[in-house]
């Protein structure tokens, strides 16, 4: 896989996931929620902080976060790059692009969407950098699908959990996430195809 099929995939991939929140992001106030199937639902959140939704130290926190995700883009650039020049396998190549399109996906609302924006509770967010009420390197990363495949109380015999109300599976995520999610996941299942003992 060369290098302009690479750039390709990464584009691709970006425009589904920029054009799929800015959408959500105008179209839907915070929290609606529209159901496609029981078990597949558009649930519009922002996701503040890191992976599942985690906080992490207020607006110092997440300026930290952004440039640690900025720095970690580089890397996986750089790791792409030797990549495509040793001519590594292609599932090697395609799952890089996944991870670093995905990663560059969120970082984009990182980065931009704060001052890019208006918010989003209890109104639609326009595009309005005057209105925006954001600041550079602290906006939020725009979440929607959402897969409750199965919701129940689980049986009191199942350990610390049991009696408990359970929804698997209960993250709600976006197209960068998936397409990380998908290049890991390629790498964990390929990795005996992509990286053969010598």
């Amino acid at each position: 896989m060369n290098t302009k099929k690479s750039i390709l995939l990464i584009i691709i991939v970006l425009l589904i996931d920029q054009i799929s929140k800015i959408y959500i992001k105008t179209n839907f106030q915070l929290g609606e929620e529209i159901y496609v199937f029981d078990w597949f639902r558009i649930h519009f959140i922002e996701n503040n902080g890191a992976a599942w939704g985690t906080e992490i130290g207020g607006k110092t926190g997440k300026l930290i976060l952004t440039l640690f995700r900025l720095c970690a883009i580089v890397g996986i650039g750089y790791w792409l790059r030797k990549s495509i020049k040793e001519n590594a396998h292609n599932l090697l190549i395609v799952s890089i692009s996944l991870i670093f399109c995905g990663a560059l996906g969120n970082i984009i609302d990182s980065v931009f969407y704060g001052v890019l924006f208006t918010d989003s509770y209890g109104q639609l967010a326009t595009f309005n950098p005057s209105e925006a009420t954001g600041a550079i390197f602290h906006g939020k990363v725009v979440d929607m699908l959402y897969f409750p495949i199965w919701q129940g109380t689980l049986p009191k015999w199942i350990p610390s959990i049991g009696g408990n109300y359970f929804t698997f599976f209960n993250a709600i995520f976006n197209v960068a996430d998936s397409a990380i999610t998908i290049g890991v996941m390629i790498l964990l299942i390929f990795s005996k195809t992509i990286f053969p003992k010598k």
